[in-house]
């Protein structure tokens, strides 16, 4: 079972109640996000819908990016910045981003956009600019009930995509959510934390681990970073420590961690996510980490990788104060190929 087809997939699911339940349940995010992309691309004017749609089989809907994309002042994304829109337009691109997440993940989602001030602010004339209406909204194809299409909310720090087939859910992938800084190290904002559940559960798990499973599970060197603007994620076989070698109290760790980042999309999404998860084997999910204890800041990366995704984690890069190590990338990826490629 891939990952595209697990909304497909659970409805074909025999006498299983459990199955029944998140089928319906899914169904209804389908729906919300059906209903809210069509509100969005009705309220736009012709100009906005000649930047903010494109054919669903164009090359852009794979041409995903989480870093700042601009040159010499202007943005260089497609799509339709939340700067461009009215106040009723933006009301309804809100919408639609809280139809695709969790409200957990619409507040990161949030959060992601409003640290471009703070980042303004320590920046000044910094070579990008930051702008929390620099975000873009995206449609490929027609949305509705029937056909394909899908849509994309996308911008520095934040990359959110999602394919329907035959009116169909199919896809939540790739799903970016970046921190700039990690933690916010002064101001207003002293102390927040935009992704705590992507560090916490991981570094928790680690020092969890006994001198044996420790050296399997760490790696020579860093993680690359996350690989952008493909429609398949390249990161080879799993390494490091099978949760078929951890002890039945560090797999819960490690299942919280895979579900800290399945709960950023709506409810019946990440309940879709984690089943197909566990139903491919959850003994067969791999977590492996780096950490450079000797480097200022500790800077650290991680994969957590199972039979059918991956999650890249990445924290090594200083915030704009010159904070080390306080600049998070993650992401969830779907190892067969994001954007409901596999989909029938």
């Amino acid at each position: 079972m891939t990952r595209r087809r697990l909304l497909l997939a659970l409805l074909t699911v025999a006498g299983l109640a459990g199955a029944a339940y998140v089928s319906q349940e899914t169904e209804s995010a389908q729906s919300k996000m059906t209903a809210a992309a069509e509100k969005f691309v009705d309220g736009l004017t012709k100009e906005q819908k000649d930047k903010a749609v494109y054919a669903f089989d164009s090359k852009e809907r794979t041409n995903w990016n989480f870093v700042p994309l601009q040159e010499k002042g202007k943005p260089l994304r497609k799509g339709l910045t939340l700067e461009e829109m009215n106040a009723e337009q933006k009301e309804k691109a809100k919408e639609l981003l809280k139809a695709g997440t969790s409200a957990e993940g619409f507040t990161k989602a949030s959060t992601i956009m409003s640290l471009e001030l703070i980042l303004r602010e320590l920046e000044k004339n910094g070579a990008n600019v930051r702008n929390p209406e620099w975000y873009f909204f995206t449609v490929f194809g027609t949305p509705g009930k029937k056909g394909d299409w899908g849509w994309r909310v996308e911008g520095h720090h934040l990359s959110l995509n999602f394919t329907f087939k035959d009116g169909k859910l199919v896809s939540t992938t790739p799903a970016f959510f970046g921190s700039n800084p990690a933690v916010v190290a002064a101001g207003e904002k002293k102390g927040l934390r935009t992704l705590p559940e992507a560090e916490d559960n991981a570094r928790d798990l680690f020092a969890s681990l006994d001198d044996d499973q420790r050296k399997v599970a760490s790696q020579p060197k860093q993680f690359p970073e996350i690989e952008q603007g493909k429609p398949k994620p390249n990161v080879g076989d799993p390494v490091g420590l099978p949760a078929a070698k951890m002890t039945e109290k560090q797999r819960g760790v490690l299942l919280k961690l895979v579900e800290g980042y399945a709960d950023r999309m709506p409810p019946e999404v990440a309940k879709a996510e984690v089943k197909e998860v566990k139903d491919a084997g959850m003994e067969k999910v791999h977590f492996a980490f780096h950490r450079d204890d000797d480097k200022p800041g500790k800077p650290y990366t991680y994969r957590v990788q199972g039979p059918t995704f991956v999650i890249e984690f990445i924290n090594v890069q200083e915030d704009s104060a010159k904070n080390p190590a306080n600049h998070i990338h993650s992401s969830w990826r779907t190892l067969k190929g994001d954007f409901g490629l596999e989909a029938p």
